[in-house]
C-alpha cells in the first residue's frame, strides 16, 4: 500500500525505492507498528513501545547550524550549540543516502499550531510507523482538503538507526539533533525517543512566533466557567499537566502554546502525559487514557502473556509517557484555542520547602520569575543527588528556545501589562521541611488555592510581605489549613528554615545575573533579597 502526497519527496530532492506510507490514521500504524515488530497491543487498546536506551531528550547532542539567518538571531551558549553548515551538508548528504536504502518510509504532513495564520506547515518523515503515529497524534491533523494542497515549510527526517560520526558531522556521539533554520530541515539519528520531534516543532515556532509578536509558551492552558483562560508555566514534574486536567475547566492543552492579539492557541493536537505511579482517583481524565486504543506507551511495563499494564514499574524509565489525542480528555475544546489569559501561572516544585504554596507576583516579578524558571530535582530521581538541587530553565523551557529569553521575557510583561492579567506562583513541592523531612503539598490544598486564584475570590483576602522573596501571600484561604501558607511555620527548626530559605535566595540572584544587563531596573528590584 503506498500512498501519495500532493507535495512529493522527489520535489524535496528526496529519492527513495522505499514503499511510501503518507498520512495514514491511527488503525493502520498500529497494524503496521505491530507487524513491524515495533510494539505489542494492551489489553484495554494503547500501543505500548519502549525507546531503547534513549529515554529522555538527548540535550547535549542538539545543535544549530551557525549561519546568516541565525547568526545574530539565536541566543548561542549552553542550550544553543552551533553546528557548521559544512558539517551539516555531511550530514545531510548521508541522511538522504539512508533514506535511499530503506525498504519503508511513514511520511506525515501536519499542522504546528491551531490558529491559521500563526501555524506552521511541517512535514515529518520516519522510519518507524509508532513514531508516526505519535507525531500525528501530538501534532494539529489537517483535513482532507488541507491535505490535498499540502505544502511543507518545514521538515523533519527522524531515522532511530542513523549513527553519526562525531569527525564527519562536527556532533557529539551517535546521535545527533541538527536543526537548520536557513534550509528548515531538522534531522534527527540515532534515538528512538520520540519527543525529540515534538520538541523539535515547538522550537521552530518559539523561534518564528517572537517576530510576529506571538509569545510562545511552555504552558499549559485552560478554560474557566466564567469563560477565562489560565495558562500555566512549569517544567516537568511540577503539574502543568495534572492541574490543567481539571473536569471544571476545558482544556486547551497540556504543554505548548501561543498568545496572539486574539487567543491563546494549542500548538498541538494532543497531549503527552507523565504516566509513572497514574492514579486513578487522583487524575481520573488522564489514566482513562491508558485504558484507550490510539493512545501510545512509551516504556510503560506490560505483561507480554497477559498484556496488563504496570503503571507503577519504573524498571524501564522514570520517565513514563503516553500520547494521546486532546479529545480523549472529555472537556477539550474543540478549536483548539480561548480567550487571552486571565491569569498567569506559574509553577515550581520546590525541593527546599521554602516557597509557600501561592504566591500573588507584580508584572515584574513575573518577569523576574519566569526568566528565573525555577523548580528542584530531588534526592533519588538522579545517580548523586542527594539533597534538594535548584534547576534554573529560562522560560520553563530553555531547551526549546533558540533567541535570548529576554525576547520572550519582554513578550510576556508587555502582554501581562497590555492585558491587566493576574499572575500567580504555585509551589507543588514540599512544605513543613525540606525534601527528606517535609511532606509534599496536598494536591487538594493546591487546587483549592488555584481556584480560588482564578474564580478571583482570592483577590479578596488578606495578603502579607514574603520576607524573603517580596511577593504577596494569603494569610487565610477558606477551605485551606492556613498553617501552609507560611512555610517558616511548618518547620519544626526555624533557624533551619532560615539558613534554607537565604541558600534559595542566594541561587536565585546568582542565576540572575546572566539576565540583569538585558532587563529593565524594575526587573531587577523584583529579585528576592539576599540577607
Amino acid at each position: 500500500m503506498t500512498a501519495s502526497l500532493s507535495f512529493s519527496l522527489d520535489r524535496q530532492g528526496i529519492s527513495t525505492g522505499a514503499s511510501i506510507f503518507a498520512n495514514l490514521g491511527s488503525a493502520p500504524l498500529v497494524e503496521h507498528a505491530i507487524q513491524n515488530g515495533e510494539g505489542l497491543l494492551a489489553v484495554s487498546g494503547p500501543l505500548v513501545v519502549e525507546t531503547g536506551r534513549h529515554t529522555g531528550r538527548s540535550a547535549k547532542d542538539k545543535f544549530t547550524v551557525k549561519d546568516a539567518e541565525t547568526e545574530n538571531t539565536v541566543w548561542w551558549g549552553n542550550t544553543n550549540v552551533p553546528m557548521t553548515p559544512e558539517h551539516f551538508a555531511a550530514l545531510k548528504e548521508d541522511f538522504f543516502k539512508a533514506l535511499a536504502d530503506k525498504s519503508k518510509l511513514y511520511v506525515a504532513d501536519l499542522f504546528g499550531g491551531s490558529q491559521p495564520e500563526h501555524r506552521v506547515n511541517v512535514r515529518i518523515i520516519n522510519e518507524l510507523a509508532w513514531h508516526n503515529l505519535f507525531i500525528r497524534t501530538l501534532l494539529v491533523r489537517p483535513t482532507a482538503s488541507e491535505l490535498s494542497s499540502f505544502e511543507p515549510e518545514y521538515t523533519i527526517i527522524d531515522l532511530p538507526s542513523f549513527q553519526a560520526d562525531p569527525e564527519r558531522h562536527g556532533c557529539r556521539s551517535e546521535t545527533v539533533i541538527a536543526v537548520n533554520l536557513t534550509e528548515k530541515l531538522i534531522l534527527i539519528g540515532g534515538t528512538k525517543y520520540a519527543g525529540e520531534i515534538k520538541k523539535s516543532v515547538f522550537g521552530i515556532l518559539n523561534y518564528l512566533l517572537p517576530a510576529k509578536g506571538v509569545m510562545p509558551m511552555h504552558c499549559s492552558a485552560n478554560i474557566g466557567p466564567d469563560g477565562k483562560t489560565a495558562v500555566f508555566f512549569g517544567l516537568s514534574g511540577t503539574g502543568k499537566t495534572t492541574l490543567s486536567a481539571d473536569a471544571s475547566r476545558t482544556l486547551i492543552g497540556d504543554d505548548e502554546h501561543g498568545w496572539s492579539d486574539t487567543a491563546v492557541f494549542n500548538f498541538e493536537g494532543g497531549c503527552y502525559a507523565k504516566m509513572i505511579r497514574l492514579s486513578e482517583e487522583a487524575e481520573p481524565e488522564i489514566y482513562a487514557t491508558t485504558r484507550r486504543f490510539g493512545t501510545v506507551l512509551e516504556n510503560v511495563v506490560i505483561d507480554p502473556e497477559t498484556r496488563l499494564l504496570d503503571l507503577d514499574d519504573s524498571s524501564l524509565a522514570e520517565n513514563t509517557r503516553g500520547a494521546y489525542p486532546i479529545d480523549f480528555i472529555p472537556n477539550a475544546s474543540e478549536e483548539n484555542l480561548g480567550p487571552v489569559p486571565a491569569n498567569v501561572i506559574m509553577l515550581t516544585a520546590d525541593a527546599f520547602g521554602v516557597l509557600p504554596p501561592i504566591a500573588r507576583l507584580t508584572p515584574d516579578q513575573a518577569m523576574y520569575h519566569f526568566l528565573s524558571g525555577y523548580t528542584a530535582k530531588v534526592a533519588g530521581t538522579e545517580i548523586g543527588v542527594i539533597e534538594p538541587e535548584a534547576t534554573f530553565s529560562t522560560c520553563f523551557g530553555a531547551p526549546f528556545m533558540p533567541r535570548h529569553p529576554s525576547v520572550y521575557g519582554n513578550l510576556l510583561k508587555e502582554r501581562i501589562a497590555k492585558g491587566g492579567v493576574s499572575c500567580w506562583l504555585v509551589n507543588t513541592g514540599w512544605t513543613g521541611g525540606k525534601y527528606g523531612v517535609g511532606n509534599r503539598m496536598p494536591i487538594k490544598a493546591t487546587r483549592a488555592l488555584l481556584n480560588a486564584a482564578l474564580d478571583g475570590s482570592l483577590n479578596n483576602v488578606e495578603f502579607r510581605k514574603d520576607p524573603n522573596f517580596g511577593f504577596d501571600v494569603p494569610v487565610a484561604v477558606p477551605g485551606v489549613d492556613s498553617s501552609i501558607l507560611d512555610p517558616r511555620s511548618t518547620w519544626a527548626d526555624k533557624e533551619e528554615f532560615d539558613r534554607t530559605a537565604q541558600k534559595l535566595v542566594q541561587l536565585f540572584v546568582d542565576n540572575f545575573a546572566q539576565f540583569e544587563a538585558h532587563v529593565d531596573e524594575s526587573v531587577r528590584q523584583a529579585a528576592p533579597q539576599a540577607a
